[in-house]
């Protein structure tokens, strides 16, 4: 019972994040409380009703990391959940895409978690366990694609790789995802003089300079994506969310990607993995355990 009360708590963390980052705005192309951004066939609601047809497959990643079984068993057993996972979501959405690379994330976060709380580490030590579940995941599902392979429909990630050789989620994952630990984790936490929406925006922007966004590369291409990159670091440059004119920046570049359809869905994934490991930070701050 306390293990599956731990995981029920990480779970729980994990859709706060869900929850936290499809909210805020102005979140420029994505969808959020005020707007669909650069999306036609879904809307908040698509995204509340998407979160919670993945409480059960969080537990159970969370539940799966509450073990003595090595790193790389884990992610063995949380790969079929996470299948089975998107199964429950499509049907919920109706075939719409709403969290297949979230629920990626977060069932990774969610088990490194509770590993980690289980063995009584410090928090540091997700991000060890994190490149431990990953290792090798790269060669093995992407330098390993057969292009000649006809009967094998390809996942977005594999067809850019194939196209641009960029390892998106997979390789981000194996590297113990630098960008959220080294990077925005740290810029959330020193955002905290603004108030939650505001904090979040600033932060998903923060983000957008680093990301290699699989969202706007397939969408678009590597030019749009330098382009987006560009404008994020102008906008963090000039105040972000903490000045008026980042803030006037933020609002322009809502319109502009409306306009121009673009997404970048997988810097709010990162997003929503930040706010997420920040949260277990505090949570093992006040002693939770298993």
């Amino acid at each position: 019972m306390e293990t599956f009360n731990g995981a029920f708590t990480i779970a729980s963390l994990a859709i706060q994040a869900m929850l936290y980052e499809v909210t805020c705005f102005p979140s420029p192309g994505l969808v959020s409380a005020t707007s669909s951004g650069a999306h036609k066939d879904m809307d908040i609601y698509t995204f509340i009703d998407s979160s919670v047809s993945l409480i059960k497959p969080l537990v159970l990643c969370a539940e799966a990391g509450f073990s003595d079984n090595s790193p790389k068993k884990i992610f063995e057993n949380i790969r079929s959940i996470g299948i089975k996972g998107e199964e429950e979501m499509f049907k919920k959405t109706s075939g719409i895409n709403t969290h297949k690379g979230i629920l990626f994330l977060l069932g990774l976060c969610s088990a490194a978690a509770a590993k980690t709380i289980y063995e009584k580490k410090p928090f540091d030590n997700i991000q060890k366990v994190i490149k431990e579940m990953t290792e090798g995941i790269v060669k093995k599902e992407l330098y390993s694609i057969d292009e000649g392979e006809n009967n094998k429909e390809l996942t977005h990630g594999e067809m850019l790789f194939l196209k641009y050789n960029t390892e998106g989620i997979r390789g981000e994952a194996e590297r113990g995802l630098p960008i959220v630990f080294n990077f925005s984790k740290n810029f959330y936490k020193a955002s905290q003089d603004l108030n939650k929406n505001d904090r979040l925006v600033h932060t998903l922007i923060g983000i957008m300079q680093y990301s290699e966004d699989s969202n706007i590369l397939y969408r678009h291409s590597k030019k749009v994506l330098q382009e987006v990159q560009e404008k994020a670091k102008y906008i963090i440059a000039i105040g972000g969310m903490k000045s008026q004119a980042g803030i006037r920046a933020i609002k322009e570049l809502e319109s502009e990607f409306c306009i121009r359809n673009i997404s970048p869905g997988g810097s709010a994934d990162l997003l929503a993995a930040t706010v997420f490991l920040h949260l277990i930070e505090e949570k093992m701050l006040e002693g939770f355990t298993c």
